[in-house]
């Protein structure tokens, strides 16, 4: 890090000896100047004034300039700046389709997309809406659907998922809300299944190691749902969705403008599926529940660089599963049942204000409390969950740079009071460090370091360096990182059977993760393509003996490398996308090594969709899952491959919105192939096998949505 350091103060002391030459832009399109166009030279972006012009001062010597303004195309030129002063005229056609230009949040240096030397991929509102109206009560669909991530099941019984990122266990993936962690440390699971996405404005996923930037618990990567803000006008919109197996979804989101500098949002919803046995075999294949969430937001903002955004939110459900009523498991000839109570509150807020001309600070806090009650026949758990964020970064800005210093500290309990072996209090302070920096027109750096000291595992240094290359219409990112994990009873297999059961014969030890990708996209004009290479090292890895539901730290490590590939054709009023995913992922020690279960090694989707603004959309997709490992089956080791398609249709009337969706059009459910049931009940205390394939089978649902 010290001979990094030292290169980037040489380059930086070279170029502010530079002799700076005189430019100026004249900006037209459709034949008339354009007035407050954005010219990037540099990482430095200025606004074209009434008359399209703009002055600037640039490096002698050859320099890239881009030029963009909404509804044109965007323009990159390459201008010889001498010592006299010249004068530049550009050009800019107007684009039918724009790809707009987003600004992200979650590496903290508030630069464009674009721009980020590590790489960030964007769910955007447009594509946020569409996912909501196939599941509105919860994220999971929309995530299912990113390339690279995998929503995998984790309880048959009770419905609980979560999100694998390039085949790391789900785990390694954190969740923030606008950089906060409301949903806890622990999100996996059921977690999920109690995020709504329809005050969802953006959602942002860095893939590998993140501890640089979060600390513990970014293995895999972070995702971070990002608010919808309110606009300059009052904004409701109400959504009813009824499906086909029993569910029904009722949401608000309110958006209200309160004074010139205030403003709130407000989301509330209520969200139930009936109890469902959807192969006749007396045990539910969908559980049943009953949800309610509720989330305020407030935001205030003065136009001078002070904001302030606040949050709180409160979330209860109960959910249902095991035998249907009046029947038994045909092992015992006796019901079982298994339900889960669920609720979850919690606050925080973000502030920031200029400190001096180029300097922003920035200070977030958070608090959480989650508590269950779960019952699965006999056995019953009652588990208290709580987590205290609070963290304040400084960003400056120069020349070519931008950087970011803070400190942070996160505390994160669990207490099983039936089960108190396996309680635990982390206290975990830290400080960090991030600089990026234009080195070339074609070439940005980034680095970050993380000093992480662990109240039980001790003390961790995560770094982690970028580089963004970009030349014509080629873009390259490299990036590689370390971090730790620090490992909990909270598995996905305890997700499903409990604790219980579960034996923990050693002290666990601190999970270390390295990563590093490769990728390259190229841009021709309507189409998109994007190759990425990446690999996961995670040494003392925290695995589940399914055998003797033992929780131990293996010796070696699990290991996870494969490609990554997306193409998008975007040309009004259609646009299509393919993703491949091909995933290899080891685990195990000597002779038991082997493939970690239920992660395919082949995945591939295909949508397509059309959009009409004052008609409505319509689309079509497919997905392809190939054959997983199986772990303590009875049936087989290894699953099949599958194909799911489906197809959306939506009718914009006015305010009013119709629409229709249907998943797994061709029935595929795991239960055609296998039973759910196992004959005798496992070591883990469940009665049923992993989902490997869906078990609710072809769903369509439909519903109003109403604008005013």
């Amino acid at each position: 890090m010290s001979f990094i350091a030292s290169l980037w103060i040489l380059v930086i002391a070279a170029s502010l000896h530079q002799a700076q030459s005189n430019v100026e832009l004249v900006v037209t399109g459709d034949r008339r100047p354009i007035a407050q166009a954005q010219v990037v030279v540099g990482g430095r972006t200025s606004e074209t004034n009434a008359d399209g012009r703009v002055a600037l001062q640039v490096p002698a010597g050859e320099v890239q300039i881009t030029v963009i303004k909404e509804g044109f195309n965007p323009v990159t030129i390459t201008v010889t700046a001498t010592a006299a002063p010249q004068v530049v005229p550009v050009t800019l056609e107007p684009q039918e389709t724009l790809e707009a230009h987003v600004t992200v949040s979650a590496t903290r240096t508030g630069k464009r997309l674009e721009d980020q030397p590590m790489r960030v991929e964007v769910l955007d509102a447009e594509e946020i809406a569409e996912k909501q109206l196939m599941t509105p009560g919860d994220i999971v669909m929309m995530l299912n659907e990113m390339g690279g991530l995998r929503v995998q099941a984790t309880s048959p019984s009770l419905g609980a998922a979560s999100v694998r990122v390039q085949g790391m266990r789900g785990r390694y993936t954190r969740f923030l809300s606008d950089g906060l962690p409301l949903f806890g440390t622990d999100v996996g699971g059921l977690g999920l299944l109690q995020i709504p996405p329809s005050d969802l404005g953006q959602v942002e996923v860095i893939k590998g190691v993140a501890s640089a930037l979060y600390g513990a618990g970014a293995l895999g990567g972070v995702v971070d749902l990002i608010a919808r803000r309110p606009g300059a006008e009052a904004a409701r919109d109400i959504l009813v969705n009824r499906t086909s197996r029993g569910g029904t979804d009722a949401v608000l989101f309110a958006a209200q403008p309160l004074t010139d500098r205030w403003s709130g949002t407000l989301l509330a919803g209520g969200h139930w599926q009936q109890r469902t046995d959807v192969d006749g075999d007396g045990w539910a294949d969908l559980a049943g529940y009953s949800r309610g969430v509720l989330r305020p937001r407030l935001f205030w903002n003065d136009g001078s660089g002070r904001s302030l955004f606040a949050t709180a939110g409160a979330m209860w459900e109960q959910r249902d599963g095991g035998t249907m009523p009046s029947a038994v498991l045909p092992a015992t000839g006796a019901p079982f049942l298994e339900s889960l109570d669920t609720s979850r509150f919690d606050g925080g807020l973000v502030a920031q204000r200029p400190v001096r001309e180029r300097q922003v600070l920035t200070f977030r806090l958070s608090a959480t409390h989650k508590t269950e009650q779960h019952h699965a026949g006999e056995d019953a758990e009652h588990d208290v969950q709580s987590t205290l964020f609070a963290e304040l970064a400084l960003r400056g800005t120069a020349a070519r740079q931008t950087w970011v210093v803070g400190a942070a500290f996160e505390r994160s309990a669990f207490d099983p009071r039936d089960h108190p072996q396996f309680a635990y209090t982390f206290n975990v302070p830290g400080v960090f460090v991030q600089d990026d920096i234009d080195v070339t027109p074609w070439l940005a750096l980034s680095a970050s370091a993380r000093v992480d000291v662990h109240n039980e595992f001790g003390t961790f240094v995560s770094p982690r360096v970028s580089a963004l290359l970009r030349r014509g219409g080629w873009t390259s990112r490299v990036s590689a990182g370390s971090g730790f994990f620090a490992p909990t009873a909270l598995t996905e297999e305890t997700e499903a059977a409990g604790l219980s059961r579960l034996t923990i014969e050693a002290p666990l030890k601190a999970e270390g993760g390295r990563s590093a990708s490769v990728d390259v996209t190229r841009t021709i004009g309507p189409l998109t393509i994007t190759g990425t290479l990446f690999h996961y090292h995670v040494a003392d890895p925290a695995v589940v003996d399914r055998a003797t539901y033992t929780l131990a730290t293996l010796s070696e490590p699990t290991t996870t490398a494969g490609i990554e590939s997306v193409a998008t054709y975007r040309r009004a009023p259609f646009s299509v996308t393919g993703t491949y995913t091909f995933v290899r992922s080891r685990e195990g020690v000597g002779a038991e090594r082997g493939e970690v279960p239920l992660t395919p090694q082949h995945s591939a989707g295909l949508v397509g969709m059309w959009e009409d603004e004052g008609w409505g959309r319509a689309g079509v997709e497919a997905y392809f899952t190939g054959r997983q490992r199986l772990e303590d089956n009875p049936y087989r080791t290894e699953s099949e491959a599958y194909v799911l398609f489906g197809g959306l249709v939506e009718r914009r009337l006015g305010r009013i919105r119709l629409f229709v969706n249907a998943e797994n059009l061709g029935n595929v459910r795991q239960t055609r192939r296998d039973p759910l049931l196992r004959p005798t009940r496992a070591v883990d205390g469940r009665w049923t096998v992993d989902a490997w394939a869906p078990l609710d089978g072809r769903v369509i649902n439909g519903g109003i949505r109403v604008g005013f």
